[in-house]
């Protein structure tokens, strides 16, 4: 009996001390390494994080507006949304003819290319009246900073999360924003109107893409391809 005891350590010792020696199993995918064909995008681990911190910190907030330029905005703000719909549809349709690359994010009407055909769209008319009633609803909070952060901040989730838009075409839109109000109210778009609302512009697009920032959108390209 002694004998087998001593037959029977000298077999299960080398294991024993193999599997103390061994180190402990490896994941067959490191944690930071996606498996093939998953999709982290939104993920935003330690350098894009830091990354995301340099960003963040170096995005300089635009200057705030004065008493007297929310004012300004307002009252021409109120002309303007007289005639929302017809407004909305100009800007989308200089939009999309100027930088037709957005229309990708579009299905109803991304093969439009005649402006007449854009203008008769139902699709883009409702497009129009969401895109101008975002507007109004930050027109109309403007002396509410936290309401128009959180208005700003669940368009620019939706747009980076679910549309997947570059944040460039925000900055795009707003300039053609500019435009339109200038053409189609010049008299009432004197320089400190175009001024004020510049300003405003500025600070929708700086609300808008630091929602991007947020849900870890780290490029934000300045310029349309």
């Amino acid at each position: 009996m002694h004998t087998l005891y001593s037959l029977a350590l000298r077999f299960c010792c080398p294991f024993r001390q193999l599997r103390r020696s061994s180190p402990p199993p490896q994941p067959l995918i490191p944690p930071s390494v996606p498996a093939s064909g998953a999709s982290t995008p939104w993920c935003v681990c330690g350098m894009e994080k830091e990354r995301e911190d340099e960003e963040t910190e170096g995005r300089e907030r635009p200057e705030p507006l004065t008493d007297v330029e929310r004012g300004i905005i307002q009252d021409t703000w109120a002309r303007v949304y007289e005639s929302c719909e017809d407004v909305g549809v100009t800007i989308l349709i200089r939009f999309f003819v100027n930088f037709p690359s957005a229309k990708q994010y579009f299905s109803q009407f991304q093969d439009m290319e005649d402006p007449e055909e854009m203008e008769k769209s139902s699709q883009l008319r409702k497009h129009a009246r969401r895109v101008m009633n975002a507007i109004n609803t930050v027109v109309e909070n403007l002396h509410d900073p936290e309401k128009v952060s959180s208005v700003l901040g669940l368009v620019g989730k939706a747009h980076a999360l679910k549309y997947k838009v570059e944040p460039m075409y925000f900055k795009i839109l707003s300039g053609v924003i500019l435009e339109i109000l200038a053409e189609d109210f010049g008299e009432c778009f004197t320089p400190e109107v175009q001024t004020s609302w510049t300003k405003l512009m500025a600070a929708l697009y700086w609300y808008i893409t630091g929602a991007y920032t947020e849900v870890g959108w780290l490029k934000l390209s300045s310029s349309a391809v």
